[in-house]
């Protein structure tokens, strides 16, 4: 592996493009990166970053700025903020961050991203499984911009609700009956529910991840006083550019 890095260190120089055809770094100081990032993961025992090209996308705009002004910032006059750029791209995320650097070879801005703490902790937070990263070269300097995120699956409210449904059966004795408009209304409001129907229990959430019930639900469904369940979803809007489920279980005898 040192041989191997030590090799790329010395095609540094420059970040001259490689014909790839498929999506990935497109060059040698990308290329670098990306995998001394993973290195430096792979030693911490943290799980490898994967390759996202809505973030090679963000990152390439922000890259541009940089090299256009010779400098570095995180976001310039009129630009919007990486969850912005990122959001244009065609992310979708629970948690974002970025890196961004210059100098004079790739080598140099790895090792001063792991030997500042912010920067180290970016490229060490075990919450982001995804990256992209651009390099851009202007009169012998490299302009670079990585931009980590974790993904969240766009799914339709149909799609969100059989995953909540799958889980609230598997984990208790409860029927989840098929959604209705009822329950999508009552997960777009504040507080009480929609319909005829009333329910024992209603609950709501907000998360970026469909795979874990919450604990409060959890505990009304192992107390043995519910039988039916209907489960609604509906928009989830946020003012930082995040991306959530918003869901409602309810709860019936």
């Amino acid at each position: 592996m040192k041989s191997m890095l030590l090799m790329a260190a010395l095609l540094l120089a420059t970040a001259c493009p490689l014909r790839m055809a498929a999506q990935g770094p497109r060059s040698i100081a990308e290329q670098y990166l990306f995998a001394a990032a993973n290195a430096e993961r792979a030693r911490q025992g943290i799980p490898a970053l994967r390759w996202d090209e809505s973030l090679y996308r963000a990152a390439d705009f922000h890259a541009v700025q940089m090299a256009n002004r010779e400098s570095i910032s995180h976001q310039y006059a009129g630009e919007p903020d990486v969850s912005a750029r990122a959001l244009r791209a065609g992310a979708h995320f629970s948690v974002i961050a970025e890196n961004v650097a210059v100098a004079s070879t790739a080598v140099i801005i790895h090792t001063a991203w792991m030997n500042s703490p912010h920067h180290r902790d970016n490229l060490l937070d075990a919450r982001v499984s995804a990256v992209g990263i651009r390099v851009i070269s202007r009169q012998g300097q490299l302009y670079a911009v990585q931009d980590f995120d974790q993904p969240v699956a766009m799914l339709s409210y149909d799609a969100q609700e059989r995953t909540v449904a799958t889980m609230l059966e598997s984990s208790s004795h409860v029927t989840v009956v098929p959604s209705t408009p009822q329950a999508r209304r009552t997960c777009a409001m504040d507080s009480g529910y929609a319909g005829n129907d009333r329910p024992w229990f209603v609950m709501r959430y907000t998360s970026a991840s469909l795979n874990q019930i919450p604990a409060t639900l959890q505990e009304k469904l192992d107390s043995g006083k519910y039988h039916k369940a209907l489960v609604g979803a509906c928009a989830a809007t946020d003012s930082k550019n995040f991306t959530a489920y918003n869901i409602a279980v309810l709860l019936y005898p």
